[in-house]
């Protein structure tokens, strides 16, 4: 990264609370970017509340679904650059209120660009997608050429998504890039019901770790600090990446099942398991193709697997 690119640039977060937005944060501060970090609420026990991620940037409370609150940001502040990973990401609770999932994930994006629209000092917007917008498809790994069907709400969430920041950058000709990740753990990660944190949990509690699918689901899993700094590339190259999505892939295409016997050997622990065989409407099998990425920038995620368990559990033990 060119800490001499990002010196005092004027860089807003959305989502910046969350798992991913505050490693983000932190990431940009320590290379020298004015954060303004956009907040729904503040949980004091997310790793923004922990790191004190509020003292190195300025913090807003608001919400993607106020469109004039998204203006007033880009132009008190005089916004050069954007993140936009504010959403609800969790594909349970799309389950069980999918008007708040489409209406913030959706209707929140429509606000921001559609502010943006008006400000001609932003240089570059990096739309945070994921690999949910591409929905089921005959193979694998996903190319970015491929339709975006997502099926169940927050999939469909994140393929609208997804599709309107294309007509921002196509139609109006907005400095937009896309970036569908694949799935992220890492320190922070407070949503337990996920594979890892879930068998971690189960480790340091000592109790029996409940499998909701059938143990046999595939999924691509990118280190946290792995996938900030993947932003942050595509950003800091927007002449290279403007218009374009781009997958962030990794090499760690597992199983429920083996991810949860890499971390037992990673850590060295045995872990009891449930098999609930309860997930519905989720995608048997998704990962990516980086290729494209690594082509036009030389980026790939470099952190080894068994090791960011390692600094993850690390950060459970004092969390949990």
């Amino acid at each position: 990264m060119d800490k001499e690119f990002w010196k005092d640039k004027n860089v807003l977060v959305t989502g910046a609370g969350g798992f991913k937005g505050s490693h983000l944060v932190e990431k940009l501060t320590e290379i020298g970017a004015n954060v303004i970090s956009l907040i729904r609420s503040i949980n004091p026990k997310s790793y923004f509340a922990t790191k004190r991620l509020g003292d190195r940037s300025v913090v807003v409370i608001g919400d993607l679904k106020d469109q004039r609150k998204m203006a007033d940001i880009l132009s008190k502040y005089e916004i050069e650059i954007i993140f936009h990973l504010g959403a609800q990401p969790i594909v349970t609770t799309a389950l069980i209120n999918p008007i708040e999932t489409l209406e913030s994930n959706i209707m929140g994006t429509i606000n921001l660009l559609e502010a943006a629209r008006n400000c001609s000092q932003i240089t570059a917007i990096v739309v945070v997608s994921s690999d949910k917008a591409y929905g089921p498809a005959k193979k694998m790994p996903y190319l970015e050429t491929e339709r975006l069907e997502g099926k169940a709400p927050y999939d469909v969430s994140k393929s609208c998504m997804d599709l309107i920041s294309q007509m921002y950058a196509r139609v109006f000709n907005l400095p937009i890039t896309i970036s569908r990740c694949a799935n992220v753990f890492g320190p922070g990660d407070l949503n337990i019901t996920r594979i890892i944190p879930g068998t971690i949990k189960s480790i340091i509690k000592n109790t029996p770790l409940q499998i909701r699918s059938d143990g046999r689901m595939i999924r691509e899993y990118v280190y946290v600090k792995d996938a900030a700094e993947g932003y942050i590339q595509l950003a800091e190259k927007i002449h290279k990446t403007r218009g374009e999505a781009f997958n962030i892939a990794s090499k760690n295409v597992l199983s429920v099942l083996e991810v949860v016997e890499k971390i037992s050997q990673a850590l060295g622990v045995p872990i009891r398991r449930e098999i609930l065989n309860q997930a519905k409407y989720e995608i048997p099998i998704q990962h990516l193709d980086g290729f494209k990425l690594k082509q036009t920038l030389g980026w790939e995620p470099q952190t080894n697997f068994e090791e960011a368990i390692k600094e993850t559990f690390e950060w459970y033990k004092k969390y949990l």
